[in-house]
């Protein structure tokens, strides 16, 4: 998928479009703390695009302000990435100091030769400095590609299908004209739903779009505990492999086993 594919997606008017390079200076002198996050946005960063500004007068949809946060317009930017493929970590940084550098909240492409990945986070005051915006939760960051997603397709008569059916549903989701319409947060919000269903369908093979925090929050509960599960369970077939004393490598696949049947529970509820 192409960052004009998915801009396409999102259908956005005419009069939020920017299209405007950012120099990267901006980003090192105001999103990068430390010495190494700035040799990661000079060693990675191609260029950065801000390509629309979404707000009440460039798409109609009223602003939202309240105690804790101000969402008075939406970034949309994209970071054209150069190199070999980023590790994980590495990526979640750079989203991270973006996000953490624009005063609003930002939908974030990070376009890589290998895959494009959209990233989303909300922000709000900083509650001992007085005009600072910092990020509220955690960012949400997942490859549009499923072939280079981190959670494989869950097992299906027809991968190749299964994945092109999620992409299809996914890309129509994410139309500007399918998110809540009431104010600029409920518009961030649904985009931030389309991406955790996104995530979701990859274990479950159905692609289920669904608004409303609380069921946000309560499937990124369920996908933090199968990713904690798998890894434990990735660990747990390491360790039985090179154990050398039968009565270990039977402990350790007894554990398995029953890392193995949390996992599959833990799916059986996700799909619900």
């Amino acid at each position: 998928m192409t960052v004009d594919d998915f801009v396409t997606a999102l259908g956005l008017p005419a009069s939020c479009r920017v299209d405007q390079r950012v120099p990267k200076k901006m980003l090192i002198e105001n999103g990068a703390p430390t010495a190494a996050d700035k040799r990661l946005i000079n060693d990675r960063i191609e260029e950065i695009q801000w390509l629309a500004a979404l707000k009440p007068n460039t798409i109609g949809v009223p602003a939202y302000s309240d105690d804790v946060r101000d969402y008075l317009e939406i970034a949309v930017l994209c970071i054209t990435l150069r190199g070999e493929p980023m590790n994980a970590a590495n990526l979640a940084r750079l989203a991270e100091l973006v996000h953490r550098a624009v005063p609003y909240p930002v939908l974030l492409l990070l376009d890589a030769p290998h895959a494009l990945s959209v990233s989303l986070a909300h922000k709000r005051w900083a509650q001992n400095e007085a005009g600072k915006v910092v990020l509220d939760g955690e960012v949400m960051t997942t490859a549009l590609d499923v072939k280079t997603s981190e959670a494989p397709v869950a097992e299906s008569s027809d991968p190749v299908a299964t994945a092109q059916s999620i992409h299809a549903a996914f890309m129509q989701a994410v139309a500007l004209r399918h998110q809540p319409q009431a104010n600029l947060m409920d518009v961030y919000q649904g985009w931030m739903a389309c991406l955790l269903a996104l995530q979701v369908a990859r274990y479950t093979s159905t692609f289920k779009h669904e608004i409303g925090l609380q069921t946000i929050l309560n499937k990124r509960e369920q996908l933090q505990t199968i990713e904690r599960l798998a890894a434990d369970a990735t660990s747990l077939r390491s360790q039985a492999t090179k154990a050398r004393q039968l009565a270990q490598q039977v402990d350790l696949n007894l554990a398995l086993q029953r890392v193995q049947a949390q996992l599959s529970q833990a799916r059986s509820q996700l799909s619900n």
